[in-house]
């Protein structure tokens, strides 16, 4: 077969209704008028056997309240804090993962503890705050967001791993100007980390 035999009208007219539905089959073949894009619509998704519309499926929404213009599951987790019209800039922060260590797991490696985040029990958070006391600072800790508001600066952080929000520390360290955070992290499979 040579590419000038393909590449001719009557051949590409062949391969269009080679490939056309069998209920436009009824229709007249040589009238172009008709089907302008005959060639043109073909694709892929042509190829084989029609395929049978799957039916839409709507969400069953509960109407417990036909007031409510959504539902609490369709709230992202942490989104009551958010303010975008607040005008106080975001403080530097760094977070720190620590792991209590001791001489067993540093010379002979009994307990399995490597270095990863994943073996570290407790989470730091550091936040730079200049110009601040102590009594200015508002903490708030749920169990993945942390809300921090001063005077002048605000933070609302998602954290990367959920924590006990009922213990933990804070400690601001005037000469440094920062406040420390450390939340005992709670995840899903810490029983196998920490066995």
């Amino acid at each position: 077969m040579d590419l000038d035999s393909v590449s001719s009208f009557s051949s590409l007219q062949a391969l269009a209704k080679l490939l056309a539905d069998p209920q436009e089959e009824d229709s007249d073949d040589n009238d172009l008028g008709s089907h302008p894009s005959s060639v043109g619509a073909v694709g892929p998704g042509n190829i084989g056997p029609a395929k049978k519309a799957e039916p839409t499926i709507t969400p069953q929404v509960k109407a417990e309240n036909s007031k409510d213009i959504w539902n609490a599951e369709e709230v992202p987790e942490g989104s009551e804090f958010d303010d975008i019209w607040d005008p106080r800039e975001q403080p530097e922060y760094e977070i720190l993962f620590k792991q209590q260590v001791g001489a067993e797991d540093m010379f002979l490696g009994m307990n399995r503890k490597d270095p990863s985040t994943a073996c570290c029990e407790d989470m730091l958070i550091k936040i730079k705050l200049p110009d601040t006391k102590s009594s200015d600072i508002a903490l708030d800790i749920q169990d993945k967001i942390l809300d921090l508001r001063t005077p002048k600066k605000k933070l609302l952080l998602h954290l990367p791993h959920p924590v006990d929000s009922k213990n933990g520390k804070a400690c601001f360290i005037s000469e440094k100007e920062t406040l420390e955070v450390t939340l005992r992290m709670k995840r899903e499979f810490d029983f196998i980390n920490f066995a």
